[in-house]
């Protein structure tokens, strides 16, 4: 944790965070968030709803992914960021080829986007970047990720440097350029993983 404030203090020392978190406890049931995009990267059909869960971090409501695809995301299309941070509380619920929940930034559509995510059934944090909708690996670790039960996943991310941490632990703290600029940031998921998604936050740096 101490490396992640090292980091955060680093990332807002040229100006003032601002930063907000999203708990969908006003949205309606069965249905996607207000102001989200939902989508799949490859082929699929992702069903992103809100529902009602009263294992929630902040209930009653999370954000739950049910269907399937190659990889479902949804974002915050108007939350364009260059530089700071994004963290989601997650659960792996269900899935026989995958267990994931993930993070993605630098957004700029369903085919180009950094993303990291954190797998129940293999037990690691693994870092990507998509690029004309293939997934490439920049570096996986070992984790423990139990399933049916949270976890919070954050990245920090300024210029070329992208630092993520699982449940405050640091998993991978690594320099990458494929993908600069500004993009959303949202939440993800792999094949047929049921993941719930709870206390979305994300922030960024303004220069004075």
């Amino acid at each position: 944790m101490k490396r992640s404030f090292l980091l955060a203090a680093t990332l807002f020392a040229a100006g003032a965070p601002l930063a907000q978190t999203l708990r969908f406890d006003t949205d309606a049931t069965g249905r996607p968030p207000v102001g989200w995009t939902c989508g799949v990267t490859g082929r699929g059909s992702p069903r992103w709803t809100v529902e009602a869960d009263a294992s929630a971090p902040s209930p009653p409501n999370v954000l739950i992914q049910s269907g399937s695809g190659t990889f479902p995301w949804c974002v915050r299309s108007d939350a364009v960021i260059t530089d700071g941070f994004v963290e989601v509380k997650f659960k792996p619920m269900k899935g026989r080829e995958d267990q994931a929940g993930g993070v993605v930034w630098r957004w700029k559509d369903g085919d180009r986007y950094y993303v990291a995510r954190a797998n129940a059934l293999e037990n690691n944090v693994s870092l990507y970047w998509t690029e004309g909708g293939a997934r490439k690996t920049l570096k996986y670790v070992d984790a423990p990720v139990s399933a049916y039960a949270w976890h919070t996943l954050r990245v920090e991310f300024k210029g070329t440097r992208i630092l993520v941490l699982l449940d405050g632990k640091t998993a991978i703290d690594i320099e990458d350029n494929h993908i600069a600029g500004p993009g959303a940031v949202g939440v993800w998921t792999k094949a047929d993983s049921i993941t719930a998604f709870d206390d979305f936050s994300f922030g960024m740096t303004t220069k004075p």
